[in-house]
């Protein structure tokens, strides 16, 4: 089993195992400690469900203390394990492994906070040479969305006895499969300002995700977006903004050279958003096909989001201007996984 004792005795194999060296652990496991004590003791229901009885601590004991389970949680996020197997490592049933990892995450969602959803007030500005692009000094966000693919939904009965067809809006016809979509925004350095919740893969479009979102009117009147091809058409829902798109090729209007030369420019300057992805892709529930309820695939998204920052240098100071932001620890983390994979 992965305990905490064994991965500090072995400190070299802590990134492969949860996304994370063991000093940058022991930091967040400091901030994870407050956040999840505060939840328990504010919570009037255990499991989302039930009404509290007892007083916090108070009962059966867990088999593993609160740094172990949540090592357990990390490594789940990062393997993607079924629960049989987890629990075959951890000598539980996997009923019990369910319930410590819910128990987690719900603290690791409660802890999420991104930039872009604070106040205008209280975001942290890009202000030094090295975090802006030097082509397009005023782009803020660069924006794009990912797909993953989820087990095929069975169709249900509503109370009349008519059959809801709940596989069409997730079925891509691109992809040819059953797949969650999600949005996501980057800055020029790679650090995650912004993450939707899931939607269907099928039924929505990247365009429309993001004019569901209405992201684009939070940018600053300096500021600007860089998106690709996908959301095209999306300058004529905000006028007064600055955004960078690549052209599209019509039917019988192909792209000139000056076009294609531009294309291949921007394309340059968007790849901090592949790069962040790619690095997401490392942890398997996020690159595996989703097996658990989709109800869940939010909150697990915006916990393994905002680690993903391959630029970031200092990625626990972060952390901690982020909680002054927000004015409390329980609120706010710049970072739930790794920045550093």
């Amino acid at each position: 089993m992965l305990t905490y004792e064994k991965l500090r005795r072995k400190p070299q194999v802590a990134k492969s195992l949860i996304g994370m060296p063991v000093v940058e652990f022991d930091q967040f496991y400091t901030e994870f400690e407050a956040a999840h004590t505060e939840r328990l003791w504010t919570s009037t229901t255990i499991r989302g469900k039930k009404k509290r009885q007892r007083v916090v601590g108070a009962g059966r004991k867990h088999k593993y203390d609160l740094r172990d389970r949540l090592l357990m949680t990390l490594f789940w996020l990062k393997a993607y394990t079924t629960y049989e197997l987890l629990g075959f490592f951890y000598d539980l049933n996997k009923t019990n492994i369910e319930d410590n990892l819910n128990l987690i995450l719900e603290t690791l969602v409660s802890m999420t906070c991104f930039n872009f959803e604070r106040p205008k007030a209280e975001r942290q500005k890009l202000h030094s040479v090295a975090e802006v692009m030097d082509a397009f000094p005023d782009v803020r966000l660069v924006i794009d969305a990912k797909e993953q693919r989820v087990e095929r939904p069975k169709n249900k009965k509503d109370k009349d006895g008519n059959v809801q067809d709940r596989q069409k809006p997730y079925y891509s016809g691109k992809k040819k499969v059953h797949t969650i979509k999600n949005q996501a925004a980057i800055s020029p350095i790679g650090l995650v300002e912004h993450a939707s919740i899931s939607v269907p893969g099928g039924s929505i479009h990247d365009v429309t995700l993001l004019r569901q979102t209405d992201l684009l009117s939070e940018l600053g009147d300096e500021e600007a977006a860089m998106m690709d091809k996908g959301y095209d058409g999306i300058a004529a829902d905000y006028p007064d903004k600055k955004l960078y798109l690549p052209f599209k090729a019509r039917r019988n209007h192909p792209l000139t050279e000056e076009q294609k030369a531009y294309n291949r420019f921007l394309a340059k300057y968007r790849i901090v958003v592949e790069h962040t992805m790619a690095q997401l892709n490392k942890f398997q529930i996020l690159a595996q096909r989703f097996r658990h309820q989709l109800t869940k695939h939010s909150g697990i998204f915006r916990i393994v989001w905002p680690g993903q920052s391959p630029h970031s240098i200092a990625p626990f100071e972060a952390v901690r201007s982020c909680v002054e932001c927000c004015h409390h620890s329980s609120q706010c983390a710049s970072y739930i996984i790794a920045p550093h994979i």
